[in-house]
């Protein structure tokens, strides 16, 4: 067991550092925001990694919320990136 936590870890904490370095080095904002919405589902997962081994389920509420942020995080800057042109508004 020891061995796969060990793995799940070390591949959650790589999936991070790269998110934090496609942040700093995004050159657009959707490259930030994508890497923004890889570091919330890494966190979920290690909070899912931390509830497995632990045998209980007390984190699956922050999980449901943590996902929900993520979710709304994405939807809000999806929709205010956009730009509207002139012909485009109903």
């Amino acid at each position: 067991m020891t061995l796969v936590l060990w793995l799940c870890v070390s591949m959650l904490g790589i999936a991070g550092l790269l998110a934090l370095i496609r942040i700093t080095l995004g050159p657009t904002m959707y490259n930030r925001a994508i890497a923004l919405d890889v570091i919330v589902a890494t966190a979920v997962a290690g909070l899912g990694v931390e509830a497995a081994v632990n045998e209980h389920t007390a984190t699956l509420p922050i999980l449901v919320v943590l996902a929900l942020v993520g979710f709304v995080g994405s939807v809000s800057i999806a929709r205010f990136a956009v730009r509207e042109r002139e012909g485009d508004k109903p």
